[in-house]
């Protein structure tokens, strides 16, 4: 197995949690495949018992799932998760930008914009982008003022970034030409203030991703 970066001691389980979800993320651990718990306990510098609580860390947040004889595996991505993924990432993200009006630091939704198009001019990989993307989307979610809206975002957002990779990776070229004016749109629209704008965007900017995804895993 690919090493991974060991833990450090500030809090084993999280720290657990973190490496594996950023192998599962980096494509160390395709979907679908197995996590061991003997070898990321080796490969972690950790006990076993840290590993598996932080495995049922990324379980809950839907990266992987466990069952009876079949160990622990990371989702597999079909048709029907992608679906009920972004449906509720659609209700989410338009109540996330409705909330957000007249309390989301538009200034540094700005700068983070433009670190994007910087970042894309310098031929930077399209997952460096979608990792500004995520960023992007997080601080709209924490300005909302919603604690339960904001725990609802992120018992999905690992899935998300994992759906969004797997776009990336089973080839979307328009991502780089679209990402930058996208969320250029989004700053906007919350800048007008016009709560109903910011919804239909948000949502349909989900619903467009899903249409390329589902269209990529029907292949």
């Amino acid at each position: 197995m690919q090493a991974l970066r060991k833990a450090d001691r500030r809090g084993l389980a999280d720290e657990a949690a973190d490496r594996i979800r950023e192998a599962i993320l980096a494509g160390v651990f395709p979907p679908g495949s197995p996590v061991r718990e003997v070898e990321l306990a080796a490969s972690l510098d950790v006990s076993r018992g840290s590993v598996r609580e932080g495995l049922a860390v990324l379980e809950r947040e839907g990266l992987v799932r466990s069952a009876w004889h079949r160990g622990t595996r990371v989702i597999d991505l079909t048709v029907q998760d992608a679906e009920e993924v972004y449906s509720v990432r659609a209700a989410l993200e338009g109540l996330a930008g409705r909330s957000a009006i007249g309390r989301v630091d538009l200034d540094a939704l700005g700068r983070l914009v433009d670190v994007m198009a910087r970042r894309l001019t310098s031929g930077a990989p399209s997952t460096e982008l979608l990792a500004l993307d995520i960023e992007f989307h997080d601080a709209i979610y924490e300005a909302a003022g919603n604690r339960r809206l904001l725990d609802a975002w992120h018992a999905v957002r690992s899935q998300v970034h994992l759906f969004q990779l797997t776009r990336i990776r089973l080839g979307y070229p328009d991502y780089r030409a679209v990402v930058v004016d996208e969320h250029r749109e989004i700053v906007r629209l919350l800048s007008a203030g016009d709560a109903d704008a910011v919804t239909h965007h948000a949502e349909e900017h989900v619903r467009s991703a899903l249409r390329v995804l589902v269209g990529q895993l029907d292949r």
